[in-house]
């Protein structure tokens, strides 16, 4: 597959899939996530985490793969800059951004690969879940155009998830043995009963991913940028929902996690499942 067909690709999945609503403020791709109460409160705090690493103002914050900004979590990381310029390949992703934040939003249509913009323009930048779905190659040159777009002294912020996550291998074990006992005590039944129009149309499930490890990450970028690798959350969804229950105490134990994320930020970066590579752009002597 060439790099334009799965920009399509993603494009397409998120105009007629992943960002139509469901509801208020919800949306079809809410389903990778985790929204029980339950993991609610771990889910926040570690949201939370983008912003400790950003200015805390300036003129132009860069989102970019922003998404309609689903959560008011990401909303807070622009509240002391003037614009947030919403960069994205889905038309609809832009105009639910620009529904939700108002005048504050300037929204563009662009490849995070290949940026429109000017050199050192903005005062901090996001990128939350999106680098991964370009292709191979063009990871390493959309983090040189976030690099490159960066003024002087300021933090961009990129989160994405690994594929090897080490972490998430030695506990694999633990996620199957309770997804077999959650489905063997599950009242819940398939009939496999097919609608009476006929079979069932099986539905996308995704877009494409390509999701490496930190060795990858500095094979890529030393010598080319300073970054350091955080711990954005160190657990999947699926093995949020395969352990964490409110009848096992499951606030308790992330409330644990999370405390141990806090001691060892590094270590749960590299090993768990989602990293938060900070990079800094050195102010000229």
């Amino acid at each position: 597959m060439s790099s334009e067909q799965v920009k399509q690709e993603v494009r397409s999945f998120y105009d007629q899939i992943g960002w139509q609503k469901v509801a208020e403020g919800l949306y079809q791709n809410a389903r990778y996530e985790d929204l029980r109460p339950v993991s609610a409160e771990y889910i926040h705090r570690c949201h939370l985490r983008v912003g400790r690493h950003l200015a805390p103002t300036g003129r132009f914050l860069l989102d970019a793969g922003s998404g309609p900004v689903q959560y008011s979590e990401y909303e807070a990381y622009s509240r002391g800059y003037r614009y947030r310029v919403c960069v994205d390949l889905s038309i609809v992703a832009l105009q639910e951004a620009r529904r939700r934040l108002g005048d504050h939003a300037l929204c563009v249509v662009a490849d995070v690969a290949n940026l429109p913009f000017a050199r050192g323009v903005f005062d901090g930048s996001v990128s939350l879940h999106t680098l991964h779905h370009l292709p191979l190659k063009e990871q390493g040159r959309a983090y040189d155009e976030l690099y490159r777009t960066l003024a002087d002294g300021r933090r961009a912020v990129v989160v994405n998830g690994w594929t090897d996550s080490p972490l998430m291998r030695k506990t694999a074990w633990l996620v199957r043995l309770a997804e077999r006992a959650g489905k063997l005590f599950s009242r819940r039944r398939e009939e496999g009963v097919q609608p009476s129009g006929g079979p069932a149309q099986k539905k996308a499930t995704g877009t494409f991913v390509q999701k490496l490890n930190a060795a990858w990450l500095r094979e890529l970028l030393d010598g080319k940028m300073p970054f350091e690798i955080f711990v954005w959350r160190s657990v999947s969804v699926r093995w949020m929902r395969a352990l964490i229950h409110t009848a096992t105490g499951g606030k308790f134990w992330l409330r644990l996690l999370f405390w141990l994320e806090e001691r060892a930020p590094r270590w749960f970066g590299e090993n768990g499942q989602y990293p938060l590579v900070v990079i800094t752009k050195e102010p000229k002597a």
